[in-house]
């Protein structure tokens, strides 16, 4: 494939935690400033989920490591750290690309031992980045998903999934394909302040749109919801109506939860942005990476209401059966697909 103006590193540039086997090439073009690309060749394309989840699926498929998405909330950016960067710029700017993984997981489904499980796209790192826009990873990943029949779902929020919807069309003819875009903020400037890489809202909205008309039965991802900065009734009520009139058909929210490496990083951000907000944040979230459970019980007594006002509200879905009780983390969430 061709960048243009790319500089190219084909000796020197792997990064430490990769395998060195599978490395290719670095690039980087001015079409991405400020961000580099590492071309890798992957061994596996299947991901297998832990045993002891209440997920309707227990396979997934990550096309990219990293994200210029570049949300402040990502609960991603941990895995960063396995390549010996660090979860903040370095996981918005350094992005690894599986060149090969549609002909790898064609492979994989071929096998005789697949038993044509659903598969998940998108519970790490999006699948529509903007990088996929020059990649083109996922037209060859849904092909071999539904040519070997098994059924997928995609959670994104990247518009660039509109430029497969004729695929994933005829892909719902021959298995089932489940949809859902996540759209946590409607204020355009909390918007660019903390999702800076993402398509805006109305753009998201716009796609909504286009997959209901389409004929998918569009879940929209309300999530994270960010305490005090997102939770107030006007704000959660007038994104609920937006996303009941783009056609969506069901729509769950969650609270905003800070794991690992990302609760530093978010609250890096919220330390120059809000700094009065700092230490209610600190009080709701104590040392742990969830808000209190009285917390999690107002919002749903708030969220549940105003879903069913607009038509948007499912069935909850199940917690893990281990583990203390808290709010779903990003991997459980996707049980909307269910």
């Amino acid at each position: 494939m061709r960048w243009q103006s790319q500089t190219l590193d084909a000796d020197d540039g792997a990064l430490p935690g990769l395998d060195r086997a599978g490395f290719v090439r670095t690039v980087q073009t001015p079409e991405f400033e400020g961000i580099t690309f590492h071309e890798v060749l992957c061994k596996s394309a299947l991901n297998k989920m832990p045993e002891d989840t209440s997920l309707p699926f227990h396979w997934t498929v990550n096309p990219m490591r990293g994200c210029s998405h570049a949300c402040r909330y990502c609960f991603a950016r941990g895995t960063h750290e396995y390549l010996d960067l660090d979860a903040g710029r370095d996981f918005d700017s350094q992005i690894v690309v599986k060149t090969n993984i549609a002909a790898v997981l064609r492979k994989e489904l071929g096998r005789r031992s697949w038993h044509r499980e659903p598969v998940a796209l998108g519970t790490n790192t999006d699948p529509y980045q903007r990088a996929e826009g020059r990649y083109r990873l996922m037209p060859g990943i849904i092909r071999a998903l539904t040519d070997s029949g098994t059924p997928f779902s995609i959670l994104t929020k990247g518009t660039l999934l509109r430029r497969d919807l004729p695929l994933l069309t005829l892909a719902a003819r021959q298995v089932k394909v489940s949809v859902a875009v996540s759209i946590a903020i409607l204020d355009i400037d909390l918007h660019r302040s903390l999702e800076t890489g993402t398509p805006a809202p109305k753009a998201r909205l716009d796609m909504v749109r286009a997959l209901a008309d389409a004929g998918f039965d569009v879940n929209v991802m309300v999530a994270p919801v960010l305490p005090y900065l997102t939770d107030s009734r006007a704000h959660l009520d007038e994104l609920f109506g937006a996303i009941a009139e783009a056609g969506a058909a069901s729509a769950i929210a969650f609270p905003m939860h800070l794991r690992g490496s990302t609760r530093g990083w978010f609250l890096g951000w919220l330390a120059e942005a809000h700094p009065a907000m700092l230490r209610r944040y600190r009080q709701l979230y104590g040392r742990g990476a969830y808000v209190t459970p009285e917390y999690s019980t107002w919002l749903r007594g708030r969220t549940q209401p105003l879903l069913e006002q607009h038509g948007l509200a499912r069935e909850a879905p199940p917690r893990p059966r281990v583990g203390p009780p808290h709010p779903p983390t990003a991997d459980e969430q996707l049980s909307l697909f269910a």
